[in-house]
């Protein structure tokens, strides 16, 4: 068996495990529509940022959170698959850890971009205008933060033995990432503090790449959120692709 078809099969069974729970596609849907239109809905007519409707100002942010949760929980499966025992039956083949890993991620940013896509015709509703380039730039910020969030979610999840232990560690790393990306809020005037927490989490510059090619607003240039998200993918890929090799 080739490297590539090794790859092609295990992202091949994520996707036949994707289909088969439909279930998942509209529980991850649920939280950001939630954010959106309860708590953007319910400020958005009395809030205005940068003449702005709020509403729309977090929809970038509510994007990236869509990014954000579907692909670090994504390793979970990682745990599951090692209880039943289907992660050990993996290992054990003839094929690299580096193509287990690689075909993993897929599967996981596949899901990702699948629902990301979801959200991104939601902004329809909200009224944001789409021109083809913007669509296809938005596209692509969500696409490289979701290979660098599957990457650190299946990182965790071989190192973790339980959904339990798992879910813990998750949640304590999901929502710090997603609060201090400048979801919620614009990047200017912050407390140092805040500002210095926003800078050193990755989420910050899908959040304002994504809100600079669908808004116009940003705080970066489009290039710098673009080339610290491609940093921030590499590195999970190196470091996910170590700890896979060292998984038992």
């Amino acid at each position: 068996m080739s490297v590539f078809e090794a790859i092609y099969g295990i992202w091949l069974r994520e996707f036949k495990v994707f289909r088969r729970e439909k279930s998942r596609v509209i529980t991850s849907l649920f939280t950001p529509l939630l954010w959106i239109f309860g708590f953007g809905g319910g400020l958005g007519p009395n809030v205005s940022i940068k003449d702005v409707n709020y509403q729309v100002f977090i929809y970038p942010g509510i994007l990236a959170m869509s990014i954000l949760f579907t692909s670090v929980f994504f390793g979970v499966y990682i745990v599951w698959d090692r209880k039943i025992d289907i992660l050990k039956e993996i290992l054990v083949a003839p094929i690299s850890r580096t193509a287990i890993f690689v075909g993993k991620m897929l599967g996981g940013i596949t899901d990702s971009m699948i629902q990301g896509t979801i959200m991104l015709l939601i902004g329809v509703a909200l009224g944001v205008s789409f021109t083809p380039v913007a669509t296809l730039l938005a596209l692509l910020f969500l696409l490289v933060l979701a290979i660098g969030l599957v990457s650190l979610g299946l990182m965790l999840g071989s190192v973790l033995t339980s959904p339990e232990s798992f879910g813990t560690i998750v949640s304590f790393l999901v929502f710090p990432l997603f609060f201090f990306s400048g979801a919620l809020y614009p990047l200017e005037n912050l407390p140092p503090w805040l500002m210095l927490l926003t800078y050193i989490d990755p989420v910050t510059y899908g959040v304002d790449g994504i809100r600079a090619v669908l808004l116009g607003t940003s705080r970066f240039p489009v290039l710098v959120d673009l080339l610290i998200l491609v940093a921030f993918a590499f590195t999970m890929i190196e470091i996910g692709t170590v700890f896979f090799k060292r998984m038992q």
